[in-house]
């Protein structure tokens, strides 16, 4: 590597470890579409709808639309568009325009979509007096009213819920030809191209991007009268409810690497997923912008009592409950889903619906995980995985970063530091225990390594704006990226995830693709440059700008391809028998079908620890419910009681791993003060209690589509106090979690949404909210189980999961005002896909006041599990039962019970049950 680069790389790491350089990325004014649209706001729309033109076939209504000369008498048509509106399954809609006749194919985003949306029927009412009206089959109306063109979406109570178009902002810049300018009199200007500002091309600091395509931005906005908030759109740091924009930039989706990320800001960060909700006490709705290119979004609240809403409330007479929102994308067409609730869990699902569920993951990746940048060597690794041990300290899997490679080259190992990886590895899976590596999509542009040479003489690199491998900058230095659009690229990546391929590799190694925003140390914004190309599959007769895509146009779906890539590679490697672990850094629409996520470069301070639960949420209800961020955070030292803090917050948070920068000072468990080990060991045991609940929130997400991580307004929709709190949360329906993220804190102050109880899980005595004030020691995290479920719990905690899996169960029922419960429990191999094909159990259990039941809900599904039935803890009991017997297999048997009055707890002592086979446990008075 030259010594320039050399530099440039130590230089970002510096830079990284300090505060976030905010100028080395756009702002609105900086982003030129940004700077260009967000000023028009016409009085009326130029955009009509054809209404000869009217089309309705299936679920599809297809027209055209037209922009007029406002200024001419005749009303010369400027440009055509076709218009498309679809009825969705499940309450939603989709908004198509693009141009009738476009210069160039427009880009339409590939990858996020999980097949083809269902369709479902539209009925065509009535067109009359400028107004056209649909129906689908649930009842959802449309009115479309031709000019301006817009559209309402009603609710089945008649009542208008989302309204687009409504101020004016639907924009589609019609692509055109560059042409020379016209010589003028005095023969200035002849032979020179059109170089109006920004058109053409533009400038960022000392990066120079060419606009071939000329500009080709979409704008288009929507109202959601009765809002209270709307949330979504991550990733960001500033909350949960999103703020209005009017004094400030607006929120920013741009997948980019932002060292050391500022908190309370709308910049963008690793992740884009456009998906946005409103919520109030008479309906939750959504919108999904289908589009891939640089996003920018305003909102405006009228309920904030901002300078902007005050003065539309003067205007209309009083305090509005309304938001509005504005989606300015680079590239593109327009494409929105209308998601028409009307709860939150409608809402959330329906997006699911569109894009996906996380797959059932691996069991071992809802255990703890340790890493490191770096576990230097074998021996490192040994040490680590021993002490966890010595500690009992239970623990899934050791990660390795990018020191593990020969010199950054991927699919290698260091054949000093880590000569016999398959040895290795072998002494971690003889524990129960697994490996997770790194490999990112930058490609070390190294004479004689196999992929590269592979890469460059088969072609398979994204090309820069010449047509020629592009080179940026990462940490291997010289680097190329593959061009993952190219099915041929992505399958020849995934192929070097085969065992043969990368030696040293089992079913037991998992992946890690970080980097994949992509991160360019040296291009615009740390990523790579706009006019870069990549593949676009051929097309008769188009070439030219026509015959590939730029980078513009698919920015935030780049990530996304990686995934897929390595995805198939590790389904692959094991003919499709095993279920890969996957992590990302880069989110978009789509990226939980493939991977979980973590909330990046975070830093050791109290305010991180806080900001990971409304970026969870906000990315949880987003589809991507397998998020969690670096425990202790990634820069810096947490000092011990932080460090105790994190532990406890994150093992209530589904993806719990822990994570530090090179620079910093190791932070194992055991190196912290006796006490705090201790208490890290106890967070950690935990976490291992509760597995099979988390196991089976996850296998529930797959059937509903349903967050696991949730906040409370999903379950309490109803209650207006609920609907900004983002400090605290629901897993599932039973679990409400309250996180200490401050320093000294002697109380906190937990918000018990709905009539309760809420049992504290450590003592088991019952609350009512709606507040609380709950004392908390060093060793305390205050969950509560709601009155009225059931959680499974182990109580035998060993080293690793894959240990646990015979172990005996505990069930905590908390009981509701009526003396019942209601819980289930998944349980299959926690590896294979043999569960779709009936090798599991999911039980539903029912406690009433005269018996509890245990019955196995899913039809032809068994397994042979050893797991059984060990202790019943029943809360809240207000009269003991004389006795207690439990039938299995045509036989009975007589139970022990012990009742503790001082807290009113029942406890059944082992009742033996084999959880294979349904039960019953009968109670006589």
């Amino acid at each position: 590597m030259k010594v320039w680069a050399l530099v440039l790389v130590a230089a970002f790491v510096i830079i990284g470890i300090s505060a976030v350089d905010k100028n080395k990325f756009k702002t609105c004014s900086q982003s030129g579409f940004c700077k260009r649209l967000r000023p028009f706001k016409p009085e009326k729309s130029q955009y009509s709808l054809n209404l000869d033109s009217i089309l309705v076939h299936g679920n599809v209504l297809s027209a055209e639309v037209v922009t007029i000369d406002a200024a001419d008498e005749k009303r010369t048509v400027l440009w055509k568009y076709a218009f498309k509106l679809s009825a969705l399954a499940d309450g939603t809609f989709r908004v198509e325009l693009d141009e009738a006749d476009p210069l160039y194919p427009r880009y339409r985003t590939q990858l996020a979509l999980d097949g083809e949306p269902k369709a479902d029927g539209l009925k065509l009412i009535s067109k009359d007096d400028g107004k056209v009206i649909l129906v689908n089959t649930q009842g959802h109306k449309v009115i479309i009213t031709s000019e301006p063109l817009k559209l309402e979406f009603l609710d089945l109570n008649g009542e208008v819920a989302v309204v687009l178009n409504e101020n004016s902002q639907l924009l589609v810049e019609p692509l055109r030809a560059r042409r020379e300018k016209v010589e003028d009199e005095d023969g200035d200007g002849a032979n020179q191209l059109d170089d109006e500002e920004g058109t053409w091309s533009e400038t960022f600091q000392s990066h120079h991007d060419s606009k071939p395509r000329g500009n080709e931005a979409v704008s288009l906005d929507v109202v959601f009268p009765d809002a209270d908030h709307v949330y979504g759109i991550p990733e960001h740091t500033d909350g949960l409810a999103l703020k209005t924009t009017t004094s400030g930039d607006p929120y920013r989706l741009y997948n980019l690497d932002v060292f050391e990320y500022i908190l309370d800001s709308r910049m963008a960060i690793y992740g884009s997923v456009p998906v946005m909700y409103a919520h109030g006490p008479k309906r939750t709705v959504g919108v999904f912008w289908h589009n891939s290119a640089e996003t920018w979004i305003d909102v405006v609240n009228y309920g904030e009592g901002n300078v902007v809403s005050s003065l539309v409330n003067l205007v209309t007479g009083g305090q509005k409950k309304r938001v509005d929102a504005r989606f300015l994308s680079e590239s593109g067409i327009v494409d929105m889903f209308v998601l028409m609730g009307s709860t939150p869990g409608d809402a959330f699902r329906q997006y699911t619906a569109l894009t996906g569920t996380t797959p059932l993951p691996p069991k071992f990746s809802l255990g703890y995980h340790q890493c490191r940048w770096n576990y230097m060597d074998e021996a490192d690794v040994r040490s680590v995985d021993e002490n966890f041990d010595v500690h009992d300290i239970p623990m899934d899997s050791i990660w390795l970063d990018i020191e593990y490679t020969n010199k950054k080259m991927y699919f290698t190992w260091d054949v000093v530091k880590f000569p016999r990886p398959a040895e290795m590895v072998a002494n971690l899976t003889a524990k129960g225990r697994k490996m997770v590596v790194i490999v990112d999509p930058h490609i070390k542009r190294e004479p004689g390594y196999f992929l590269h040479e592979d890469a460059t003489e088969l072609g398979y690199y994204v090309k820069d704006r010449d047509g020629k491998d592009y080179e940026g900058w990462c940490w291997p230095g010289s680097s190329s990226y593959p061009d993952f659009f190219n099915p041929v690229v992505s399958r020849y990546y995934s192929d070097r995830y085969r065992f043969e391929n990368f030696p040293g590799t089992s079913k037991d190694v998992h992946l890690w693709n970080d980097m994949n925003e992509p991160s360019v140390f040296n291009g615009p914004e740390v990523t790579m440059p706009k006019d870069c190309r990549h593949y676009k599959p051929p097309q008769d007769g188009l070439e030219g700008l026509a015959a590939y895509w730029e980078h513009r146009h698919v920015h935030n779906e780049y990530g996304l391809w990686n995934l897929r890539a390595t995805n198939t590679g590790l389904l692959d490697r094991a003919d499709g028998v095993y279920r890969p672990f996957l992590l990302t850094r880069a989110v978009f629409a789509g990226t939980q079908r493939y991977s979980a996520v973590w909330t990046g470069d975070n830093t050791a301070e109290w305010s991180f620890l806080a900001a990971s639960v409304p970026m969870c949420l906000s990315l949880a209800i987003a589809g991507n419910s397998f998020c969690g961020s670096d425990v202790g955070g990634f820069f810096k030292y947490p000092e011990a009681e932080l460090m105790t803090r994190w532990y406890q917050a994150a093992a209530f948070q589904p993806f719990f791993r822990a994570h530090s920068h090179i620079e910093t000072k190791r932070r194992e468990p055991w190196l912290y003060p006796a006490a705090t080990t201790a208490l890290i060991r106890d967070a950690n045991r935990k976490r291992y209690a509760l597995l099979d609940f988390w196991y089976t929130l996850f296998y529930e997400h797959t059937v509903d589509g349903l967050p696991v991580m949730r906040p409370l307004f999903q379950h309490y929709p109803d209650e207006p106090a609920t609907y900004p709190i983002d400090d605290q949360y629901l897993l599932g329906d039973a679990l409400l979690v309250k996180p200490v993220t401050t320093a000294g804190a002697s109380s906190v102050e937990v918000y018990l949404p709905g009539d309760g109880p809420w049992y504290d899980v450590d003592t088991y005595v019952p609350h009512k909210g709606p507040r609380i004030t709950q004392p908390v020691t060093i060793s305390k995290i205050p969950v509560y189980q709601r009155g009225g479920t059931i959680v499974p719990r182990r109580e035998r905690v060993r080293r690793s999961s894959a240990l646990m899996a015979d172990d005996p169960f505990t069930l905590v029922v908390a009981l509701d005002a009526n003396n019942s419960a209601r819980g289930s429990l998944y349980i299959d191999d926690g590896e294979t896909y043999e569960y779709k094909n009936n090798k599991y159990i999911y039980a539903k259990i029912e406690f009433g006041p005269d018996e509890m039941t245990y019955t196995l809900a899913s039809e032809g599904a068994q397994y042979p599990t050893g797991a059984w039935l060990e202790r019943v803890v029943v809360a809240g009991i207000r009269a003991a039962p004389r006795s207690a017997r439990l039938q299995q297999d045509g036989r009975q048997t007589a139970l022990q019970m012990t009742l503790h009055k001082g807290n009113d707890v029942l406890v059944l002592r082992k009742p033996a049950a084999s959880m294979a086979r349904p039960w019953t446990i009968t109670f006589a008075y």
